[in-house]
C-alpha cells in the first residue's frame, strides 16, 4: 500500500528518490517523507499530505537534498494517524538508523512493550518505528553488522514487510528484505548504483536490469560489488536472478490527458488487442494459450472452478463466472479472496482456482494461492504486472499486457481481465465440445471488433459529459443489469463510489423489488443497462416500474433502441456485438460518467481519498 524509493550511487540521490515517489504515490498518498545522507549529517523531512507538499520542505533548505544516497516513501496509513510524526522514514533511538517500510507487523505491540522496560522511548504510533528499534536492539545486544541485525530482528517479526533500512555507520550500504510486500532493486553498469523501489517504474530511466526479492529473502546492497542475496530464516544465500524491464517512460506519464484514469480509459482499446494479440487467431480458428493448454487435463477433469480476487477483479471474475457456466459449462464459484481464506473453504485436488489481480501482488488473494495450493489444487493466476508474486506463487497463469495501471480507479484492467477470461472459456468450450467450432469461430472474429467498437464508444464522452451534469449533486445512485451485465452494473457503482463519493449500489435487476425500490423518488438516478440481448423485455419491465415511481433513468442499450428510448430520461447506445461480449462495451460509459462526475465535484481521480492501487495489507 506504501510507496518505498531508495538510491546509492554516484549521482546526487534527491531528484531520483523525489521523482520516484511521484511515480509510486498512487501507493498510498497521505503523507511523504525522503531522508538525504550527505556523507556526515543524516538530513530528515517529511509531512503530512503529499509528495508536492513535501517538495515545499526540501526546497526551503537546499541541505536537505544534499548527498548520494537517500531512500524515500509515500504512505497509506496502518498504524497512527496520518501526521508528520507518523510518517516515514523513521530514527531509530540512537538516531543512527532510518528505515522506509511498506506492510504491518501483527506484533508490534508485543515487541513495543518489552523494548520499553529496555528503555526505548517512541515518538509515533507506527510499527515501523518499533521495527527499527528492534533491529538497533539486536545490533547492539549480538554486537552484528547491520546486515545480520536486520535477518535476526525480522525472524521476530509476525506480519508483511518491504523495507529499506540505513546504518550511518555503513554509509555505502542499503539493507532491504520482504515478505509479502513487494521491492525491486535496479542495478547500475558495473554495480556502480543501485535502485530500490516498491515496483521497477521509479527507475525504468537509468536501468533495464532488475531484481525481485522473493519472500523470505533479504539484500545487502552496496556499491561497486554484486547484491548479495540470503534467505532470512535459514541465512542461505541465494543466486540472484536478474530481469530485464519492457516498461517504456511514456507508458507512466500522462500523455496529454488530464488524469491517468482518462489516459487508461482511452487506452482500452489497445489494451484489449494487447491481451488477445499472439492468442485469439480468427483467420485460422485458433486460441493459444501456453498457460491453458500445458494444464488442459486439469481444466477439463475439474469438479469445479473457483475465482478468488477482490474489488474491480472480483466483478471481473464475476463476468467470467457466467462465461464458463455459458461456454464450457464448467461449475464455477466466485469468492472474495479475503473472506474465502479465513472461512475454512472445502478444496480438494479436483478443484481448479484462478487468481484475478491487476498487480499480483494483492494480499488476501496471495493468502487464498498459498492456502489452495496447500490443499492440493491447481492454481491459475490472471495478473497484469510481470513478475508479480501471484505470477511467481501459481501454478501456471496468462498475463493481461493491458500496461501499467497507475490510475487508483482501475479501468483498463477490467476489461483486459474479461478479455482473458472470455479467451479461457471458448477454448474450455472447444475442448469439452459444448460449444461447436463454428461458434467459436464467430466469437473469435466477433471479438476482434471490440477495440473498434470501444474506440466508437470513447467518441460519445461529451454525452456522457451532459449526463455527467445532470447527476453530479445526487447523494445516492442505483446500478441495475442482468445476466452477464449484473457485474457490470456492480462495478459502474464501486467506480462512482471510489472517485465521486457518492454512494452507489449495483444489484441484479431482478432484485430491485426485493428491497432497493424502496430508495427509488424524483432524486434517485437509476443506471440500467438494458442491451437488447439478455433478458430485455424483463429489463424493460424493471424500466417501467422505476418510471412509474418518479426515478431518473439513464439507460444503456444497443444501437437502434426505440423502446427504452421512449421511457428512459436519458440513453447511451452500444454497438451490436454478442450477449457474452456485451460487458466489454458496456462498462466504457460507466467509468466515462464516473470520471466526469468526479473532475465537476473537484475529486483527485487519481488519488481518491483512504485508496491505495495496490491493497498489499490484509
Amino acid at each position: 500500500m506504501c510507496g518505498i524509493t531508495g538510491y546509492i550511487g554516484e549521482r546526487n540521490a534527491y531528484p531520483i528518490v523525489i521523482n520516484g515517489l511521484k511515480r509510486l504515490e498512487y501507493r498510498g498518498y497521505d503523507s511523504a517523507g525522503i531522508m538525504m545522507y550527505d556523507g556526515e549529517a543524516i538530513n530528515l523531512s517529511k509531512t503530512k499530505g503529499k509528495v508536492s507538499d513535501l517538495e515545499v520542505i526540501t526546497n526551503k533548505d537546499e541541505t536537505r537534498k544534499k548527498g548520494k544516497i537517500g531512500i524515500g516513501h509515500t504512505r497509506w496509513a496502518t498504524h497512527g494517524v496520518p501526521n508528520d510524526v507518523n510518517s516515514h522514514p523513521h530514527f531509530s533511538q540512537s538516531g543512527d538508523l532510518v528505515i522506509v517500510h511498506n506492510g504491518i507487523i501483527e506484533n508490534y505491540d508485543t515487541i513495543k512493550k518489552e523494548l520499553l522496560t529496555r528503555g526505548y522511548e517512541f515518538q509515533s504510533d507506527t510499527d515501523t518505528e518499533v521495527l527499527v528499534n528492534l533491529i538497533e536492539e539486536v545490533k547492539k545486544k549480538e554486537g552484528c553488522k547491520l546486515g545480520k541485525a536486520v535477518q535476526l530482528a525480522l525472524t521476530n517479526v509476525i506480519g508483511a514487510y518491504a523495507i529499506a533500512v540505513f546504518d550511518k555507520s555503513k554509509p555505502n550500504e542499503l539493507v532491504v528484505a520482504r515478505l509479502g510486500s513487494p521491492i525491486a532493486i535496479g542495478i547500475g553498469k558495473d554495480n556502480d548504483e543501485f535502485f530500490v523501489a516498491s515496483d521497477a517504474s521509479p527507475f525504468i530511466e537509468y536501468t533495464k536490469d532488475a531484481l525481485y526479492l522473493e519472500d523470505g529473502e533479504l539484500a545487502i546492497i552496496k556499491r561497486g560489488r554484486k547484491i548479495k542475496v540470503r534467505k532470512i530464516d535459514n541465512d542461505k544465500p541465494v543466486d540472484p536472478k536478474i530481469q530485464e524491464l519492457k516498461l517504456s517512460l511514456d507508458q507512466i506519464e500522462k500523455g496529454g490527458y488530464d488524469h491517468f484514469m482518462l489516459k487508461e480509459i482511452y487506452e482500452q482499446p489497445k489494451a484489449i488487442i494487447d491481451t488477445y494479440r499472439g492468442r485469439m487467431l480468427p483467420d485460422e480458428g485458433i486460441i493459444r494459450m501456453a498457460g491453458v493448454d500445458d494444464n488442459m487435463s486439469k481444466f477439463l477433469n475439474a469438479d469445479r472452478i473457483i475465482i478468488i480476487a477482490c474489488g474491480t477483479s472480483w466483478h471481473a471474475g464475476l463476468v467470467g463466472e457466467y462465461l464458463l457456466e455459458d461456454m464450457a459449462r464448467i461449475p464455477v464459484e466466485v469468492e472474495y479472496a479475503s473472506e474465502f481464506r479465513y472461512r475454512n473453504p472445502i478444496i480438494t485436488p479436483k478443484d481448479v482456482v484462478i487468481a484475478i489481480s491487476q498487480s499480483g501482488e494483492t494480499a488476501d488473494t496471495l493468502a487464498a494461492i498459498k492456502l489452495a495450493k496447500s490443499k492440493g489444487a491447481f492454481v491459475f493466476g490472471i495478473c497484469n504486472v510481470v513478475g508479480s508474486s501471484i505470477a511467481r506463487e501459481t501454478h501456471a497463469g496468462a498475463y493481461t499486457h493491458a500496461g501499467p495501471e497507475i490510475g487508483v480507479a482501475s479501468t483498463k484492467a477490467f476489461t483486459t481481465q474479461i478479455t482473458l477470461l472470455t479467451l479461457i472459456s471458448l477454448k474450455l468450450a472447444e475442448a469439452k465440445g459444448t460449444l461447436s467450432k463454428a461458434a467459436v469461430n464467430n466469437y473469435l472474429h466477433t471479438m476482434q471488433q471490440i477495440p473498434n467498437q470501444v474506440e466508437e464508444l470513447l467518441k460519445i464522452d461529451k454525452v456522457v459529459q451532459e449526463i455527467a451534469y445532470h447527476y453530479k449533486d445526487a447523494t445516492n445512485c442505483l446500478y441495475l443489469g442482468r445476466g452477464f451485465n449484473f457485474p457490470v452494473a456492480l462495478e459502474g457503482a464501486l467506480k462512482l463510489k471510489e472517485i465521486s463519493y457518492i454512494h452507489a449500489e449495483g444489484y441484479p435487476a431482478a432484485e430491485m423489488k426485493h428491497g432497493p425500490i424502496a430508495l427509488i423518488d424524483e432524486n434517485m438516478p437509476v443506471f440500467v443497462i438494458a442491451t437488447r440481448k439478455g433478458h430485455y423485455e424483463k429489463v424493460v419491465s424493471n424500466i417501467q416500474e422505476i418510471k412509474s415511481r418518479s426515478g431518473k433513468i439513464v439507460a444503456i442499450v444497443t444501437e437502434g433502441d426505440e423502446t427504452v428510448k421512449e421511457i428512459a430520461d436519458h440513453v447511451i447506445e452500444i454497438p451490436e456485438t454478442e450477449e457474452a461480449l456485451t460487458p466489454l462495451l458496456t462498462t466504457i460509459p460507466l467509468q466515462l460518467l464516473s470520471y466526469h462526475i468526479a473532475v465537476m465535484l473537484g475529486k483527485n481521480v487519481d488519488q481518491p481519498r483512504n485508496l491505495a492501487k495496490s491493497v498489499t495489507v490484509e
